[in-house]
């Protein structure tokens, strides 16, 4: 629950130290610039919200691992949903309106997720998880996305070094396999996500698995 918190609030922050012409830089997320990734960040926040809004008194189905749905094929920026952030993005007009909103939806994630209960059982995607799974989930989305805001930004602060480590974790539990400790935190990630191309030396260290990545999560 605290590493969802400062994840988080890392990743707003970032966000809201932006200087406007960042808005309209390519982010990490392919066909979207940074804009678009920040409005994706406050429809994130209000799921965030309602899925602590909607509780279920059934066994979990999910747990943080396998909360996610696994591909191998990265996203082309043709998915309607895609588009149709991008159309929402460019509606806000100015990237003090977007910050705004970030900020005020993305608070009241931040209030919701601390003062639920981590073994309540909430419902999502037609799936159960208990509170402290989904909002671990959840460290890995912010994570990557904090790595997709700066990815093009260099002089933008990146996501903290725990929330890093939890979500190579993750990734290494949803891969069924360790990366090589030669691979920072952030390399692991950018790498096993299909984000950023491994070297020859890189592919030659992930031995076995480096056939299996990336690995797109959903």
């Amino acid at each position: 629950m605290d590493l969802f918190s400062r994840a988080w609030t890392a990743l707003r922050t970032a966000v809201a130290e932006l200087p406007d012409e960042d808005f309209a830089r390519p982010s990490g997320c392919t066909g979207w610039l940074v804009r678009d990734l920040v409005c994706h960040l406050v429809i994130d926040a209000q799921d965030v919200l309602i899925t602590l809004a909607t509780p279920a008194e059934s066994a979990p189905t999910r747990d943080a691992v396998t909360y996610w749905e696994v591909s191998g094929t990265p996203p082309g920026g043709d998915d309607p949903l895609d588009a149709l952030t991008v159309r929402l993005a460019a509606a806000y007009g100015e990237p003090w309106l977007l910050k705004f909103h970030l900020d005020d939806v993305g608070a009241a994630a931040g209030r919701a997720a601390g003062l639920a209960d981590p073994e309540a059982r909430v419902g999502t995607r037609d799936e159960v998880l208990t509170v402290d799974a989904y909002l671990t989930a959840y460290v890995l989305e912010w994570t990557l996305h904090h790595l997709d805001l700066i990815a093009h930004l260099p002089a933008a602060s990146g996501p903290p070094p725990e929330g890093l480590a939890r979500s190579r974790r993750l990734l290494e539990s949803i891969a069924g396999a360790a990366f090589p400790a030669s691979l920072s935190d952030e390399d692991a990630l950018l790498v096993g996500t299909g984000r950023r191309t491994p070297t020859a030396a890189e592919t030659a260290e992930l031995g076995g698995l480096a056939a299996r990545l990336p690995l797109v999560l959903g």
